[in-house]
């Protein structure tokens, strides 16, 4: 490697450490990833080596020879795989710690609007899916505000994995909609709003008789959105009040959702319902926000959510999310963990760039005041 170049790396390595949680080389020592210092001798030089394996997306025997040619350490494949999974902690610790933001944005209604899904990963060979990235974006910045890493067995899809601050708006698809999710989020005062999910979440008229949906919106038009009063039962008793809002679908936009439900149902060798094919022709949401939010302001702000589909589709294309290398439990949730971690450092470093400096990065002290100059 040319002077130049380990220079360039040099510097823009203690650009990348401002963005650093205070107390990162620490945490090294006290989740374990630097218990010897045996080929490398700093926490510094171990999460450089790390960041060739994950975002340069280098194999370990690269990143071992990029390594030792840059002189940050001393190791082979082999020990670097097995710091990469005694690293596995404290890679889950950088990620949770930059994902932290200074401030909570909003969007327009004054409130913190957030949107919630899961992605899935499978290790090489495997059948299904493997694990789950459960995941929270802020609309009001399009950053990550909570993430969840479960293997498949405890991967379950719920607002109930996600903590919730009062005034919250929270958005999700169909598998979110659910009287305990529901009831999770209304119970710590905040409002929800998700896609009608026929068998899951039960909706009632005001004296508690089961609305039949489909006979519900039968005379919804296109372009003309309607509502109408409905409740959704509380685990614990009681009624969570809110509104069914249905809008019909152009007759393009049914045709895809009814391809889409026949693939899924041929994948899973089953049929598709007549009641599913009739359903294809209506969008619906049900939601606990108040009559100040419109029936077209709702919908509107349901049209956000796709937002998180981008983000994971980002993740997965630019930093090599979706394809896990990884066949050992551990390794793949270091791996996991350490691509989070560069992802939420892109983040970072992209939100920076409203404080743009000539000289390229932020100043650790605060900026001299200029009032009477």
């Amino acid at each position: 490697m040319k002077p130049s170049q380990r220079m360039d790396g040099l510097e823009s390595w203690e650009v990348l450490k401002r963005f650093l949680p205070p107390g990162w080389q620490e945490q090294a020592r006290i989740s374990g990833a630097l218990k010897r210092a045996r080929g490398v001798t700093s926490a510094e030089s171990l999460l450089r080596t790390l960041l060739i394996h994950l975002a340069n997306g280098c194999s370990l025997a690269e990143t071992s020879v990029r390594a030792r040619q840059s002189g940050l350490c001393q190791m082979s494949a082999v020990a670097l795989f097995k710091r990469l999974r005694a690293a596995e902690g404290w890679l889950r610790w950088l990620a949770q710690h930059v994902r932290a933001t200074r401030f909570v944005p909003t969007v327009g209604t004054g409130r913190r609007l957030r949107a919630v899904d899961a992605t899935m990963i499978s290790e090489p060979g495997s059948t299904g899916t493997d694990w789950k990235i459960h995941y929270s974006v802020n609309l009001g910045d399009l950053q990550c505000d909570f993430f969840e890493l479960t293997d498949v067995k405890n991967g379950g899809e719920t607002l109930r994995r996600v903590p919730i601050k009062q005034n919250d708006i929270m958005m999700g698809d169909r598998v979110y909609a659910s009287p305990p999710g529901v009831a999770h989020v209304l119970d710590a005062h905040a409002d929800v709003l998700v896609r009608v999910n026929r068998q899951a979440l039960p909706l009632f008229d005001k004296n508690g008789k089961r609305l039949d949906v489909l006979r519900v919106v039968r005379g919804v038009k296109a372009g003309h959105p309607e509502e109408w009063n409905a409740s959704v039962p509380h685990p614990k008793g009681g009624w969570l009040k809110g509104r069914l809002i249905a809008i019909k679908r152009s007759a393009a936009a049914t045709k895809r959702e009814r391809k889409r439900l026949v693939r899924r149902a041929t994948r899973r060798q089953e049929k598709v319902s007549k009641e599913s094919l009739h359903a294809a022709q209506y969008f619906m949401v049900w939601t606990s926000l108040t009559n100040l939010f419109t029936s077209r302001a709702v919908l509107d702000l349901y049209r956000l959510r796709w937002q998180i589909e981008l983000v994971f589709k980002r993740m997965k294309s630019i930093m090599g999310l979706g394809h896990l290398p990884k066949a050992d439990p551990l390794s793949s949730q270091a791996w996991l963990h350490g691509k989070l971690l560069v992802a939420f450092l892109a983040e970072r470093m992209i939100a920076s760039a409203n404080s743009f400096s000539p000289w390229g990065y932020e100043l650790e002290e605060p900026p001299q005041s200029l009032e009477g100059i």
